[in-house]
């Protein structure tokens, strides 16, 4: 199977309900999808026939975004056999029949594992990720493999074996990244909800650039365990769906102990009963909101989303959010990436035991062969696997453990401002550009470093868009992040629903719309 894209050529097969009227797709929630199934207007296997007949139309045809690697062939045998439960128990587990677009970086023992590489292409690795485990226990489907920034290193979503994913807002412009195939997935209505990962931003920018919303939990929440790992100082794994309410039922199945991943010891006894009960549409009342200003655009290439972002402050007043400004110029996004940022020390050692835990199914067998191979994205690639791969002991390097030393100062400095100005949450724009288009390889302004190296939870939510134009007929999507104290997320599910129900700012994009029959 080389990206089972043929095997489905699948076009609105089954796309009525048993009741007559078809259920719409586009836009539906894990709640509506339910409902749909439990009230038998529609089946799971015609839920999942419309989302393969999306892909279909709009994946390699049409705006040919571009956002799928691989189709899971048994998808709709897995949907039927669901059916047939349902008819028997009348139950349905938390998460079934919810089709989800997986980032192709984490491991699937049905599926390769390619992290978007052409010597990967063929790679099915013996041991499922902890976190597709879950969902699979939970009733989900795993419809796709999603392309992403080879071996998830980059922003702008483009592989050596996927190519170039587009955004299905402005089809000039990237989708974010590294997660950006799964953003496009689920902006264009691909699967219900999606995976992404975070070393840096890699789950939020892709959620602000399609307007989405995307939750980088506290380091030890989520299990990351057979994952292909970049940094296991930054590494985050997590949701990116449509609305916060799908991010917090996603959140229920995900979290949890799992001694692959012994940081998730961490998170015993900050886990609630369900993350769902922190949504509530009047929960910025009585809140206090840091907007960090210096993660805040003056140049006119920030001006679009600041608008937008000062737009946002104003929707958080007016639900009722006192907002106090953080003015410390200490926080600069540029000066983190540069001097903070420990991808490329951690990287070669924890890549070269990933192929390790291959075994034999492994197609290199280090980060010596991967580079001496050629085989991979060089332009946006050759100079961080190359500079990684020339550090001989990393863990004993004066600058690597230096700049560990920093992240305590920088957790402890943003925890001082939100106490001395008793704030619940700090606010600031993902992105303080638009996203930047195809024919550029770094996705600059991104502020989201300040959660990847703290190691604090993030919630991305969908702020606005940008002015219409002749690439982006209602604008490029803008997002909002909300960074708060650890194991914080249900403050944060709460605020970022009340933002999201006050502001609607979520609107699908025109290039991929509702299939006619």
């Amino acid at each position: 199977m080389k990206n089972g894209l043929a095997v489905l050529s699948i076009m609105a097969l089954g796309c009525g309900s048993a009741a007559g009227a078809p259920f719409t797709i586009e836009e539906a929630s894990i709640a509506s999808i339910h409902n749909a199934i439990q009230t038998k207007e529609t089946t799971c296997a015609a839920i999942v026939d419309q989302y393969l007949a999306r892909i279909e139309a709009y994946n390699k045809k049409g705006p040919a975004l571009n956002a799928v690697i691989t189709i899971n062939p048994k998808a709709r045998d897995i949907a039927a056999k669901q059916d047939e439960e349902f008819a028997k128990t009348g139950k349905l587990a938390p998460l079934a029949c919810i089709p989800v677009a997986v980032k192709d970086n984490y491991n699937t023992t049905d599926l390769p594992t390619t992290g978007g590489n052409l010597l990967f292409k063929d790679t099915i690795p013996s041991q499922e990720s902890a976190v597709t485990s879950r969902l699979r226990a939970a009733g989900a489907i795993i419809l796709m493999k999603t392309n992403l920034h080879e071996f998830a290193l980059s922003g702008t979503t483009v592989s050596s074996l996927g190519g170039q994913t587009l955004n299905p807002y402005d089809l000039t412009r990237t989708p974010g990244g590294s997660s950006g195939g799964t953003g496009a997935a689920v902006a264009a209505n691909f699967a219900a909800v999606g995976l992404g990962t975070d070393t840096v931003n890699s789950i939020r920018s892709p959620s602000s650039a399609n307007s989405l919303v995307g939750f980088r939990t506290t380091k030890g929440l989520v299990s990351r365990a057979h994952v292909i790992p970049v940094s296991s100082t930054q590494d985050v794994v997590g949701p990116i769906a449509r609305s916060v309410s799908d991010v917090a039922a996603m959140l229920d199945v995900l979290v949890g102990y799992d001694p692959a991943d012994p940081v998730t010891a961490r998170a015993i006894g900050h886990i609630p009963s369900s993350y769902t009960e922190a949504l509530n549409a009047a929960g910025l009342k009585g809140a206090r909101i840091g907007v960090l200003k210096s993660f805040v655009g003056k140049e006119p290439i920030h001006a679009e989303v600041t608008a937008a972002f000062d737009k946002a402050v104003e929707a958080f007043k007016a639900a009722g959010a006192t907002v106090v400004e953080i003015d410390d110029s200490f926080f600069d996004a540029g000066t983190f990436n540069r001097d903070y940022d420990v991808q490329k020390w951690e990287f070669k050692p924890l890549f070269n035991a990933y192929l390790a835990s291959l075994g034999d199914r492994a197609p290199v067998k280090s980060l010596t062969d991967l580079i001496a191979s050629g085989q991979y994205d060089k332009q946006t690639l050759e100079k961080f696997l190359t500079a990684s791969n020339a550090i001989e002991n990393p863990g004993q390097e004066k600058d690597y453990l230096a700049r560990l030393a920093k992240l305590d100062d920088l957790r402890d400095r943003l925890l001082n401002h939100m106490a001395k100005n008793e704030l619940d949450a700090v606010i600031y724009p993902e992105q303080m550009r638009l996203v930047v288009p195809i024919t550029e390889t770094n996705q600059a302004d991104r502020t989201g470093i300040l959660a990847a190296l703290t190691g604090f939870p993030a919630i991305t939510v969908p702020m606005g868009f940008s002015k219409p134009g002749q690439n982006a007929p209602i604008g490029v999507p803008i997002g909002l992040d909300m960074i708060g104290r650890p194991f914080t997320e249900p403050l944060l599910i709460k605020y970022a629903y009340a933002f999201e129900q006050a502001t609607k700012a979520r609107r699908p994009p025109q290039s991929t719309p509702p299939l006619t029959k």
